[in-house]
């Protein structure tokens, strides 16, 4: 089978230091002469991976943020996909290593869990098998998207971030591209180093989710309304009847279910996996009233220089 050549683009914020993906990049099993690599430095990644994009050869790209760590086999694996046509872009999961510190364990836990992240869990951890799926499961971090699609389609929207790729993905499928999701297409990324870390990501989301809706409205955002209407179903339960306070009950039993099945592996972890499902909630909540409310103001591209460091093929 014919390898096409992947331009895979790594974007960074400016630095002396090198780009963990890079070296992952490089160790990838796949035929030198049909890798290029692009490092973009810049501080804007939706603009950094629009300038790289413009001016890849690759017939795919390959986008990873500078701390992913795809797994040797990720490319070569990934060819079947590669060679139907009507396929535009495929990813998997971002995975937490071995060995992380157990907050972080707790993270990846809540992240890979249904209850926190309902079918976006897939993004976090392997679920089934590789199949046509939408923008719910599919992550930036770990994504190959055909170049010429991705062209016509406007690459990503530089007024979002997060979620520029989820409204790129939805325009993919709007224009009848098929996306896959491969549990088998793997990098290793750590999550958030510390409770603070984790709970602005959690903001960025929803605030990114509720900026997406705004300007790219499609069914498929209509269950990210869940976490901002229990939040507020919170704020007014003092005020609420008991007789409607009884899904409060039905919500902790169902936080207490999926913490045992999440630290099944790892119960000196569970005491923190639960709060933390709550804090995800409210976290996303507060992010996509935030999102409702505020306009993007993205910038002229002149005030977002970027930098490409190209490496061509061998």
């Amino acid at each position: 089978m014919n390898a096409p050549l992947v331009t895979i683009i790594i974007p960074t914020r400016p630095s002396d230091e090198k780009p963990l993906a890079l070296a992952a990049a490089r160790a990838l099993d796949y035929p030198p002469s049909q890798i290029e690599i692009i490092v973009a430095y810049g501080k804007q990644p939706s603009v950094q991976r629009n300038t790289a994009l413009r001016v890849a050869k690759g017939e795919w790209v390959y986008f990873l943020d500078d701390d992913s760590l795809p797994l040797p086999n990720n490319l070569r694996g990934a060819l079947p996909h590669l060679t139907d046509p009507s396929v535009a872009m495929l990813g998997g999961p971002n995975v937490c290593p071995a060995g992380a510190p157990p907050l972080e364990e707790a993270f990846a836990a809540v992240m890979g869990s249904w209850l926190a992240f309902g079918p976006s869990r897939a993004r976090y951890t392997p679920v089934g098998q590789a199949r046509a799926s939408g923008e719910k499961e599919l992550i930036l971090c770990n994504l190959l998207g055909r170049r010429d699609a991705l062209l016509v389609a406007g690459g990503f929207d530089e007024a979002l971030y997060p979620n520029e790729e989820n409204a790129l993905m939805d325009e993919l499928q709007r224009r009848g591209g098929k996306l896959i999701y491969d549990p088998a297409f793997i990098v290793h990324r750590r999550p958030r180093r510390t409770l603070g870390a984790f709970c602005k990501m959690l903001m960025n989301y929803g605030r990114g989710r509720a900026e997406q809706l705004r300007l790219h409205p499609t069914l498929g955002s209509a269950p990210n309304f869940v976490p901002p209407l229990f939040l507020l179903y919170l704020v007014l339960a003092p005020f609420l009847p008991p007789l409607l306070l009884w899904p409060l009950a039905l919500y902790a039993v169902a936080v207490l279910g999926q913490t045992l099945f999440s630290s099944s592996r790892c119960l000196f972890n569970a005491a923190r996996v639960a709060p933390l499902i709550v804090l995800s909630h409210v976290c996303y909540g507060l992010g996509f009233w935030k999102g409702l409310f505020t306009r993007p103001q993205p910038k002229p591209p002149e005030q977002v220089p970027v930098r490409l460091e190209i490496i061509s093929p061998a």
